[in-house]
């Protein structure tokens, strides 16, 4: 079986996205342009550290907003329009069957775009400890978030649908569906980005450059 793996990250309209982090660019203010920046910011670490995990062998982002879709098409990114019906796991679901058109035997992935303080290394660990279980017979697994009660990180092996039921309570959700929990610390994979508390937590384990940088003071002359 392969080692390596194929995902799929989507990134809501940045105008939309993490609507419980607005104000944390700029003070509290919650000015829009602040808070698209912000959001955009945590996508473009989340997706560079998977672009320098050697497991990844392709990476899809589903987005319908232009403005992402123009910033990552410079960077070489493939980004898909996500489909007339919004939400979270119909975007997984295309994306997961564009891939699998490609490779119907490719190992699938959903990852979450928020994860500033994603590290290559965990990547590729909790990929060869997913990659593990499905030569033992298993067919899906997942990583929990920080809390234990959310959803990272799911994975299918060939042949399986990924039936990805993100939101609130998935990691229960995906246990029940028959998805296997990874053991691995991994902290940066773990700490998605929801809140400010979250943000700080992230902070804490090392933002990424993109995020650092939309969270430093400009000087004042």
């Amino acid at each position: 079986m392969t080692s390596t793996v194929d995902l799929v990250i989507p990134v809501k309209p940045l105008t939309k996205a993490k609507s419980r982090l607005r104000g944390a660019a700029d003070g509290g203010i919650g000015e829009p342009r602040a808070h698209a920046r912000l959001a955009m910011a945590l996508a473009r670490d989340t997706i560079e550290a998977v672009r320098a995990a050697p497991s990844v062998r392709h990476l899809l982002v589903v987005s319908s907003d232009p403005v992402v879709a123009a910033e990552l098409g410079v960077f070489g990114v493939e980004v898909l329009p996500d489909g007339p019906v919004p939400g979270l796991n119909l975007a997984y679901e295309r994306g997961a069957a564009f891939l699998r058109d490609r490779d119907p035997h490719a190992v699938v992935g959903a990852l979450q775009a928020d994860l500033p303080a994603l590290h290559p290394a965990d990547l590729d660990d909790a990929v060869a400890a997913a990659v593990a279980l499905f030569t033992a017979g298993a067919a899906r697994a997942f990583v929990a978030d920080a809390e234990g009660t959310g959803t990272t990180f799911l994975l299918a092996a060939p042949g399986t649908p990924l039936d990805p039921r993100f939101g609130v309570g998935s990691a229960r959700r995906h246990e029940e569906s028959g998805a296997r929990p990874l053991a691995g610390e991994w902290p940066g994979l773990r700490r998605d980005v929801d809140t400010a508390d979250d943000l700080r937590e992230a902070a804490a384990l090392g933002l990424g450059r993109n995020t650092s940088g939309v969270l430093t003071p400009t000087p004042r002359c």
